[in-house]
């Protein structure tokens, strides 16, 4: 079964950095385009990043631009999201999604920045 697994958060100050890592398995790592989102409290979950299966292309949205980067290793199944200059509205519980038939989700893991 399709299995998403995610890292790396923490509490970080403002203008800090973090690396949040994805573990996929039960699926095809290598051709599937992977998927970033966040959930902040009270707002709707929303996408942060995709990057293609070769990692070729990557987009973000436009609050993240020039601040956040997607990578992948293919030989291990891995995607992250490096997270530059983050700010207090970066807080937010951070997934990854790869659509295999149907979508699929991670548990998450918590992003707080904050001094």
């Amino acid at each position: 079964q399709v299995q998403l697994v995610e890292s790396g958060g923490g509490l970080v100050q403002p203008g800090g950095s973090l690396r949040l890592s994805c573990a996929g398995s039960g699926f095809l790592f290598r051709i599937s385009g992977m998927t970033w989102y966040r959930q902040a409290p009270g707002k709707e979950r929303e996408l942060v990043g995709q990057i293609a299966s070769l990692g070729q292309s990557t987009n973000f949205r436009d609050s993240v631009k020039g601040r956040f980067t997607i990578s992948r290793d293919n030989a291990k199944n891995t995607v992250y999201l490096q997270m530059n200059s983050l700010k207090p509205e970066d807080t937010a519980m951070y997934y990854c999604s790869v659509v295999w038939g149907e979508t699929y989700w991670g548990n998450g893991t918590q992003v707080t920045v904050s001094s």
